[in-house]
């Protein structure tokens, strides 16, 4: 056992008697030591209750002949920081779980992992924190929050951004408004829709480095602790036959992934997580990549913000393993990879069945032939951008408009909101990609306000910034190189026409070679956003997006 190192022999009477402080028995210093790590607080909807989460896994590790460990990580609300100088600190807060995550496995010999996460940032955290370690590792999130109900319609907190556009607009009063925020966050868990923090759940399910159920059960259903008690049980299993978390998480395993997120048309945000995971695991993958896959892959569900189903419908028609049977059809499932379970893809989805035909459809009857994310490549994203193609207008697939440039969120939000954005404008905001934020900020706020004004089917936006899941409409992100490094978005001027063609992959401003080569070398980098604390560290050594954004220097 790895925790030898610290409770056996002569020379570790010291740590013994360490461990004895917290109540370890003799008998208990011969069993594996397991890491259950979990991020509870009580800031984020989606973590109050992860401690009820991580007790039952605590439970189940004790059930099955091991001792746990409960520690804590850090976590930002995506939905509390957004619009401010706090999203600056969400992407980079992944980096610093992922550490944690490291620093503590390494420091104290655990002999095998449990993760406890929920919302955005967290779960790619703790995932990319595990593989440094690579020991048995299971990962359980804490499920997703119901949506609200409100004048006979399911709402989330999408709803209640968009509704700040419609009081704008005036086709709502202040009073209704008051009762929609009421209303759409009922409870516990990651935010109902298919965002970020759901979407990375069913990742990790889809990946096989959680059981079937993490991506779909609600927060507030005993099969959610039950679960739990089974995720501990599956650990000391997992340490038993010494399967390490990068024996699952293969290669073919996060392609599985990225096939199910283009299934369900899921969070852009997923694409760059992916990227970062595979990059942590020694895995290449490119947004090429990613594109293959979208190319294969046929869209069939369509759940909020997208669609009007939500995660709950999602678990009920069938679940994951439903959805994944329907593609292994298409043979674009990876089915003999091993997951946490014990048995392979394969052998995992025999039985499930779609149990509703509208939420999860036939490869017969696809939302969309291709993929729900794709990327977009031109003479304005050089290395890529990217775009949640399941979100978007049939009418906004392709468009062409002139650029209305904000050197920031805070200026295009209030310029949105002020009535001075006009139809057929493409909304340019730079400055706001991993370095230029720094930190590559969710534009959830002006995306929606957009939405709620009735001009998502008529105004595009274009960033280096990144999309919260919540968004809606023709946001086009991670444009990459970013501003502040150069790219061609930074040269941007007011009334360029900026081309978008979402079947085709292109993203392009209507500019000759020259022109953009001319204005690139008259280009100055603005003097940096922040320059002091986290931050200030942060965009010294992050990298470029369409490699994850992950803090490595040689990126660049």
């Amino acid at each position: 056992m790895r925790s030898d190192v610290i409770k056996k022999g002569v020379a570790r009477a010291p740590h013994r008697s360490l461990l004895k402080a917290l109540g370890i028995t003799d008998e208990e210093m011969s069993r594996p030591f397991i890491g259950v790590a979990q991020a509870a607080n009580e800031v984020i909807p989606g973590h109050l209750h992860l401690r009820n989460i991580a007790q039952a896994v605590k439970e189940g590790i004790r059930m099955a002949g091991g001792v746990p460990f409960e520690f804590s990580t850090i976590g930002v609300c995506d939905g509390l920081s957004m619009n401010h100088e706090g999203m600056k600190y969400s992407l980079p807060s992944r980096e610093l779980i992922a550490d944690s995550i490291e620093v503590m496995a390494k420091a104290h010999a655990f002999d095998a992992l449990v993760l406890v996460p929920n919302c955005d940032k967290i779960v790619p955290g703790m995932i990319m924190g595990a593989l440094r370690v690579n020991i048995p590792t299971i990962l359980v999130s804490g499920g997703p929050m119901l949506p609200g109900f409100y004048r006979g319609e399911n709402i989330a907190l999408n709803n209640v951004f968009e509704a700040v556009g419609r009081f704008q607009a005036n086709s709502i009063s202040g009073q209704e408004l008051k009762e929609i925020e009421d209303y759409a966050c009922p409870g516990v868990g990651s935010c109902a829709g298919l965002y970020t923090a759901n979407s990375m759940n069913i990742w990790a399910e889809a990946a096989g480095i959680a059981l079937p159920g993490n991506g779909t059960i609600p927060a507030v259903e005993a099969r959610r602790i039950r679960l739990a008690k089974y995720s501990g049980n599956r650990i000391m299993e997992l340490w038993e036959k010494d399967i390490k978390f990068l024996d699952i998480l293969t290669k073919g395993a996060i392609e599985n992934a990225i096939a199910v997120e283009m299934a369900l048309g899921g969070s852009s945000n997923t694409m760059l997580h992916s990227l970062a995971i595979a990059q942590e695991a020694g895995i290449p993958l490119t947004i090429d990549d990613c594109n293959k896959i979208s190319e294969r892959v046929p869209q069939l569900c369509s759940l909020s913000p997208g669609g009007r189903h939500y995660i709950q419908d999602l678990d009920r028609a069938g679940g994951i393993l439903a959805l994944i049977r329907e593609l292994s059809k298409k043979e674009v499932i990876n089915l003999a990879e091993l997951s946490v379970k014990g048995k392979t893809v394969g052998e995992n989805m025999r039985g499930a069945e779609i149990l509703n035909s509208e939420i999860i459809r036939s490869l017969e009857n696809p939302y969309n032939k291709e993929g729900g994310i794709v990327f977009l490549k031109g003479n304005l994203a050089p290395q890529g951008a990217v775009v949640k193609r399941s979100a978007v207008h049939p009418d906004m697939l392709r468009h062409e408009g002139p650029a209305h440039v904000f050197e920031s969120e805070e200026e295009s939000s209030q310029a949105i909101l002020g009535g001075k954005i006009k139809k057929g404008d493409v909304i340019v905001i730079r400055y706001e990609g991993p370095k230029g934020g720094p930190g590559m900020r969710e534009m959830l706020t002006p995306t929606s306000a957009i939405a709620g004004m009735g001009l998502d089917r008529e105004v595009a936006l274009v960033t280096d910034g990144r999309f919260s899941g919540a968004t809606r409409g023709a946001s086009i992100g991670h444009v990459t190189p970013e501003a502040a490094m150069g790219g061609p978005l930074a040269i941007v001027q007011e009334g360029d026409i900026i081309q978008i063609d979402i079947p085709g992959k292109s993203l392009n401003i209507k500019l000759g070679e020259e022109v953009i080569e001319e204005r690139l070398k008259r280009w100055k980098c603005p003097e940096p956003k922040i320059k002091s604390g986290y931050l200030k560290y942060y965009l010294e050594v992050v990298g470029p997006a369409d490699q994850g954004a992950t803090r490595n220097i040689k990126n660049y």
